[in-house]
């Protein structure tokens, strides 16, 4: 089978060929249809998990997928063939991703039947950045009229973070560089938008708003440009950081709640997601490509510059 894989840690991925995997006992072989592309892919590629799980050469990159179950293991109850399905499919070894035609993994891990109305691109778009931008949203606990900085939020997490606090009423202001992206966050739900580059970015949040933002998501920043971002946020405020750059003891001498956040995934959430997205008749802007063109994806997802959620057309 064809699938995007890398042989050694920091390794450009590439399209290669290699043995359909065979089933196991608690396991469902899965054809994949679809598969969402998320930095976390690049990142566990580069080695982030190395001395935390157990690696497999070539490691085939992806997290997220879609598709139709093609074969069921023994001892398996949840699934049978032909069920449509997906979820988070990450599992050990990591490295039996779902950028490829096919994967094998256990029933338990965070997969579901896909409700009626979800297509394999909607579904293969939402399991990891819906999940955690659901729980991003519920973290904040803001109410309505309440103002939200999102910091990287042109990206897969950053748009459906914008589109279910917009849902929930909040103001959202959303960092976005150049009008392509300026549009498409709009259309998701930002309220307004600042361009980083453009100028300083703290000053222009400080200058449209010298009493601070109630909250802050950053999906992007450093250490540093967090600890500079979080200046902009009210005291009794809450700033939230995806990539670990938050230092508990500054926040908590700024009076801020928050701190280093990490998705608590799990069926039920990813089914919470999808009735969200269902019952308000949610469609997140997808750019398809081919498995071929991954590469160049993942190249450009690096960049930061990726706009909205990629998925890979299988």
């Amino acid at each position: 089978m064809k699938a995007i894989a890398v042989k050694a840690f920091k390794d450009v991925p590439e399209l290669i060929e290699i043995l359909k995997p065979e089933i196991k006992p608690g396991h469902i072989l899965i054809k994949l249809k679809t598969a969402g592309l998320n930095p976390m892919d690049w990142r566990i590629a580069d080695g982030m998990l190395d001395g935390k799980m157990p690696h497999i050469f070539p490691l085939i990159l992806g997290a997220d997928g879609a598709g139709v179950v093609e074969e069921i293991g023994e001892d398996v109850s949840r699934f049978k063939t032909g069920d449509k399905v997906y979820g988070q499919m990450m599992h050990a070894p990591v490295g039996e991703g779902t950028y490829a035609e096919y994967i094998v993994v256990p029933e338990k891990v965070i997969i579901a039947k896909m409700p009626p109305g979800l297509s394999f691109e909607q579904a293969a778009a939402s399991p990891v950045a819906g999940m955690t931008a659901f729980q991003l949203v519920k973290e904040l606990g803001l109410s309505k009229e309440k103002t939200l900085l999102i910091v990287g939020a042109t990206g897969g997490v950053g748009t459906f973070t914008t589109i279910f606090a917009a849902l929930n009423g909040i103001k959202v202001l959303a960092t976005a560089r150049g009008e392509a992206a300026k549009s498409s966050i709009k259309k998701a739900g930002a309220s307004e938008t600042f361009d980083y580059s453009t100028g300083d970015l703290v000053q222009q949040i400080k200058t449209a708003y010298p009493e601070g933002v109630d909250a802050l998501i950053d999906l992007a920043s450093n250490p540093e440009a967090f600890d500079q971002l979080s200046s902009v946020v009210k005291a009794g405020g809450i700033a939230l950081t995806t990539i670990g750059a938050a230092d508990a003891g500054k926040l908590e001498a700024k009076n801020i709640r928050g701190g280093n956040f990490e998705v608590k995934g799990s069926v039920a959430l990813l089914e919470g997601v999808s009735a969200m997205m269902e019952a308000g008749n949610i469609e997140i802007p997808v750019q398809k490509i081919s498995l071929s063109e991954a590469p160049d994806a993942i190249a450009k997802s690096k960049t930061g510059t990726a706009l909205g959620k990629t998925v890979i057309v299988i």
